[in-house]
């Protein structure tokens, strides 16, 4: 302001030269935000470009719209206040530079939210590279922590500006604090939740987990609930107190799917056939690629009412749902030809009726 009025006071203090520099203020405005603000970009991304990092790109990118409207919001303020009107003329003058103000801190923490999301980019790019999966589910929980304590200066802050006391607020808030401890239990007791959830790791994002309630694949893990996509496609949202304390079956913890089953084949196969074919199946087995080769069993367990029983224990070797089902679907392919080769029938479910005639006498 020092030099403002210097300036003024050279070109003479009056309304003509107020008015004239005020325009003058707007069109140098205009001028760096249309072309000042484009050449700087030009630079700024070629010289982003020549670095290995992301990370100032995440910064430019931030600082880009923000910058933008900065610049605009700094000038018309700075016309305003080379006018300096009379009450008269603008009796809010005192409203205006208030505004402002605030209209400037937004700004400001528009940018830190930009800043805060680019940072949080880069910083799961990086956690993808690594072996550990927990940095994967903190970098999310610190962009949240770090966005609601930007909120929440924020919010104190612009209230500062706007006239009213922070100590007495937080004063307020220290008389209330045994109300709002109690209303808060449950969202405390959620968060608290969400921490154990990210140290103990019973699961990570992507993963399907079974419960007694619910079964389905982790989407995210906030701050007071967890949200669950079921197979029939509806989202459940768990809070992370409840989660905390639930039996949780994570299904893709395991490193390869069992696959269990029998097979009944007709009463009328003999000793040596039912041989030939177990042996034939835990052949197919132990050549099959997508079988896991640590363990498995091929019994001839039970007589059943309509069948001989064949006990088939395996795993395949990978976890993935859908190749697992090729898995099976190979092995039972190759099991059909097999028994079509030795004259074996599948048994189903029947009854035989024996019928006794008797001769009836003579009369």
């Amino acid at each position: 302001m020092e030099n403002i009025e210097q300036i003024l006071i050279a070109l003479g203090d009056s309304d003509y030269s107020r008015w004239g520099f005020a325009i003058a203020v707007l069109f140098m405005t205009v001028v760096v935000h249309r072309y000042l603000l484009q050449w700087l970009h030009q630079v700024t991304q070629k010289l982003t470009q020549r670095t290995e990092t992301t990370l100032d790109d995440a910064l430019l990118a931030a600082a880009q719209k923000p910058l933008s409207w900065l610049i605009l919001l700094m000038g018309m303020w700075a016309a305003v206040l080379v006018l300096k009107p009379s009450s008269e003329v603008l009796p809010i003058l005192d409203i205006v530079e208030r505004v402002g103000r605030m209209a400037s801190i937004v700004l400001i923490g528009w940018f830190l939210w930009r800043l805060i999301d680019g940072l949080s980019a880069y910083a799961l790019s990086r956690a993808k590279t690594t072996d550990s999966s927990l940095d994967d589910q903190l970098v999310p929980f610190i962009s949240k922590t770090l966005k609601l304590f930007l909120v929440v200066t924020g919010v104190l802050v612009v209230a500062q500006n706007m006239g009213y006391s922070i100590s007495g607020l937080i004063a307020s808030l220290g008389i209330g604090g045994i109300a709002v401890a109690m209303a808060a239990k449950d969202t405390i007791a959620n968060l608290f939740g969400s921490i154990m959830l990210l140290v103990d790791r019973p699961f990570v994002v992507g993963d399907w987990i079974k419960t007694s309630e619910f079964e389905g694949v982790v989407e995210e893990i906030g701050f007071r609930s967890t949200r669950i996509r079921t197979f029939s496609q509806t989202l459940v949202n768990v809070p992370n107190s409840m989660l905390a304390n639930m039996v949780i079956d994570n299904i893709d913890a395991r490193s390869k799917r069992r696959i269990k089953m029998r097979i009944g084949i007709t009463y009328d196969t003999s000793t040596e056939k039912m041989q030939q074919a177990i042996a034939g199946i835990e052949k197919i087995l132990a050549e099959h690629p997508g079988v896991d080769q640590e363990f498995s069993l091929v019994k001839f367990d039970n007589f059943e009412d309509s069948a001989l029983s064949i006990f088939l224990y395996y795993f395949s070797k990978s976890k993935e749902w859908a190749v697992y089902l090729q898995v099976r679907q190979e092995v039972n392919m190759q099991i059909m030809q097999l028994l079509e080769s030795l004259d074996l029938a599948f048994a189903f479910p029947s009854r035989t009726l024996y019928i006794e005639q008797q001769d009836k006498p003579c009369l």
